[in-house]
């Protein structure tokens, strides 16, 4: 033979796949998704000449009675791309009826459908101006309650998810009185359920579906674990919250252990470069607040249950402190004209996240520093965990501020290693005086 052979002939479930088409569009060679794609990216360019021929109207007809997933996925995304226009955006949001047709499709089954729903609502809610039209017709509708948990409790789309957070942390951002009411929602339809009868729907509570839904994205989308932190830092910040988290032992549990083994085994760890910190500061201020919370909430009998976590979580913190420092250091060559630049700015947007990263581990740190005894202190100079350099770490960002907290460790310190103590008071002379 004087030439390559001839490929195999298609087998019959590949014929049966070229009769139905696949993703082409009829009996051309054009895929579905490729149109999707072409027209979205020309709506950005006409949209406002589609809104002058009413297109909403358009499609809020067709989303209103078609029942073809992917007509309404394009329907809605292009309804999104339209609303990026902040004159449009208005136009879309004072027209109730076509609210209410769009906060409806957060009830569809079709992934991508509910995907390109929860980008148009999140366009709107970024929009000052119809920010709270929104958040008051979302308020009106306590169905859309049970359609963002039963997403987050139950569904494997990474992308959908993400988009699906980004609205909830948008929603409880805004109104604190609608995230109030979603944290009691699920606790008032549990009251309400009689636990024998099993064919009653589920009852959804906010944060369980929280974390199934950060454990899902959390090995696929940092962004997204990013993303569902903040929810629960946001859901710390009222009472109700707080309870909603550490009431339930399970949640509470499940809670913890999820934040615990992503600071102690999986961000910040002792062989990553400092800098990887750049990009963890704002997961790792969320993680850390919330931890700090609910630690701070336990009973002493809750406290011994959580198990040994003082010293890892000790351990942790002083290396975020320690790689804080790194990061905040500046260039010794730095040029004169640079100097100045940056005192005018005084703190560029990275030294403010990190700033308030700092903050929140040296609160945590001394929540810790307050329950520990000499027993676990001589544990952590065994293993570590409290050598002389992390101790020092801990008290250059500790004082002045926490000086009470330091200066009780340091009485404990001196039963268990009077050299060490002595040596970390000639370190921080203002300790050695007060003490």
């Amino acid at each position: 033979m004087d030439r390559n052979p001839s490929p195999p002939p298609p087998s019959r479930d590949e014929d049966e796949e070229a009769a139905a088409g696949g993703d082409c569009i009829g009996s051309t060679v054009y895929s579905k998704h490729w149109l999707f794609g072409v027209l979205s990216g020309l709506i950005q360019d006409v949209a406002l000449f589609l809104q002058e021929f009413n297109a909403p109207d358009i499609f809020m007809g067709v989303l209103a009675k078609s029942k073809c997933p992917r007509l309404r996925e394009i329907c809605v995304g292009i309804l999104g791309n339209m609303a990026c226009f902040q004159e449009i955006c208005v136009s879309i949001s004072s027209d109730k009826n076509l609210c209410q047709v769009l906060l409806h499709c957060l009830y569809d089954s079709d992934p991508p459908t509910l995907l390109e729903t929860s980008r148009l609502l999140l366009t709107c809610l970024s929009q000052t101006e119809v920010a709270s039209v929104w958040v008051e017709r979302i308020r009106e509708n306590p169905a859309i309650y049970d359609s963002i948990c039963f997403i987050m409790s139950s569904s494997t789309n990474v992308d959908l998810l993400v988009k699906v957070g980004e609205v909830v942390d948008k929603l409880f951002d805004l109104d604190e009185k609608l995230m109030l009411e979603w944290i009691k929602s699920g606790a008032v339809q549990a009251l309400d359920q009689p636990q024998e009868d099993s064919e009653q729907q589920p009852v959804f509570r906010i944060v369980p579906c929280v974390l199934e839904a950060a454990k899902q994205v959390r090995s696929e989308n940092p962004e997204g674990l990013d993303v569902y932190m903040h929810i629960l830092q946001l859901l710390t910040t009222v009472d109700d919250g707080i309870q909603a988290i550490v009431q339930c032992p399970d949640t509470g549990k499940d809670t913890w252990n999820l934040l615990f083994d992503l600071v102690c085994h999986e961000f910040c760890q002792s062989d990553d470069p400092p800098i990887i910190l750049q990009e963890q500061k704002t997961v790792l201020a969320s993680v850390f607040s919330v931890l700090s919370a609910i630690y701070a909430s336990q009973t002493e009998q809750e406290y011994l249950k959580i198990g040994k976590v003082d010293l890892p979580l000790i351990d942790s913190l002083i290396r975020v402190l320690q790689n804080t420092e790194h990061c905040q250091k500046k260039p010794e060559n730095s040029v004169e004209s640079n100097i100045e630049e940056t005192k005018k700015s005084d703190l560029t947007q990275e030294d403010f996240h990190l700033k308030i990263l700092k903050d929140i581990s040296c609160e945590f740190l001394s929540n810790i520093f307050q329950v520990l005894t000499k027993e676990t202190i001589t544990q952590g100079l065994k293993e570590g965990q409290l050598s002389k350099q992390k101790c020092s770490c801990a008290f250059e960002n500790l004082l002045p501020f926490y000086s009470p907290v330091v200066e009780d460790f340091l009485k404990i310190l001196r039963e268990v290693d009077k050299t060490l103590a002595g040596n970390l008071e000639e370190g921080f002379p203002s300790l050695k005086i007060q003490t």
